[in-house]
């Protein structure tokens, strides 16, 4: 994966205007790390990240802060990526501390393909993975974030300019072909399995805990030394209902966003046109 420079974001992104253009490349890090959730992602990540936080970890990394909340992050998962499966330049603790230095806790994908590499960073650091039934949780995969590294709409939003994905679709290719040997569909048990049984090996029982999904705070409370929160109600979120929905909302504003630079930079009539009839295309089918 060839380096990318970073590029702020544009100022006709206007229907992205919850998106954030930080620079982590200038980054250093401000607070400690204390937990590597280094669970599979649709084990429950997005919950344990609002519990997590909730807990007084703040912040917690998960997939959503390089996809929606700061895209340029996707440039420094590309260069993790690069090191790691290319051999192409140094990835380390200065890396991780430029990418998370704000971070007390971490979770979700791409963590997860430098599990290894984030224990022996923060040595310190307590470490737990989330689980799930690997059936369901596979079944669950394949209806989200397969169908996100791999549906068209994505790829077409980065083609046509669009300044976030073009970021992000590059990285979350090169994750997903790489951490599933290059098919999802039939490596993905198997290497759940694989996965979970690499974090048992090299993390000391004492500092390891397993967690499901309606266990509830306490056992996150007593591994972690932290007392129970005001609120006991365990969070919910980002279930398979809905994500589909999300991204595919989210493509439709990118397709927005460059339909409206090219129209305000003069951009050519056929490229307005076109991007014009593929986002309300796509947009009106989508309400039939």
């Amino acid at each position: 994966m060839a380096f990318q420079p970073f590029t702020p974001k544009p100022s006709t992104d206007i229907f992205t205007s919850y998106e954030t253009d930080i620079n982590r490349r200038e980054c250093r890090r401000t607070v400690p790390m204390k937990v590597l959730a280094l669970g599979l992602g649709r084990t429950g990540t997005a919950s344990l990240r609002t519990a997590l936080t909730e807990l007084g970890f703040k912040d917690c990394y998960h997939m959503m802060s390089a996809s929606v909340e700061n895209p340029p992050d996707c440039l420094m998962w590309s260069d993790a990526l690069a090191a790691k499966y290319d051999g192409v330049g140094t990835f380390g603790r200065e890396q991780w501390d430029q990418l998370f230095g704000h971070c007390q806790a971490i979770c979700d994908w791409p963590c997860v393909a430098f599990a290894k590499e984030l224990i022996e960073a923060y040595p310190e650091a307590k470490v737990l993975v989330t689980t799930r039934e690997v059936d369901s949780w596979h079944a669950s995969t394949m209806k989200t974030v397969h169908w996100r590294a791999t549906e068209p709409e994505l790829g077409m939003a980065a083609k046509m300019g669009d300044w976030a994905a073009g970021m992000y679709k590059p990285m979350i290719s090169k994750f997903w072909t790489e951490f599933w040997e290059g098919d999802f569909e039939k490596n993905g048990k198997r290497i759940y399995k694989e996965y979970y049984d690499m974090i048992r090996s090299i993390v000391p029982p004492e500092n390891l805990l397993e967690y499901k999904m309606g266990e509830g705070y306490q056992p996150l409370c007593d591994f972690l030394e932290v007392p129970m929160p005001d609120n006991t109600k365990f969070p919910r979120t980002n279930d398979t209902d809905g994500f589909v929905e999300r991204c595919t909302k989210r493509n439709r504003a990118q397709m927005m966003n460059v339909v409206f630079r090219y129209s305000v930079y003069g951009g050519s009539v056929a490229a307005v046109v076109l991007g014009a009839t593929f986002t309300v295309r796509r947009f009106f089918g989508a309400r039939r």
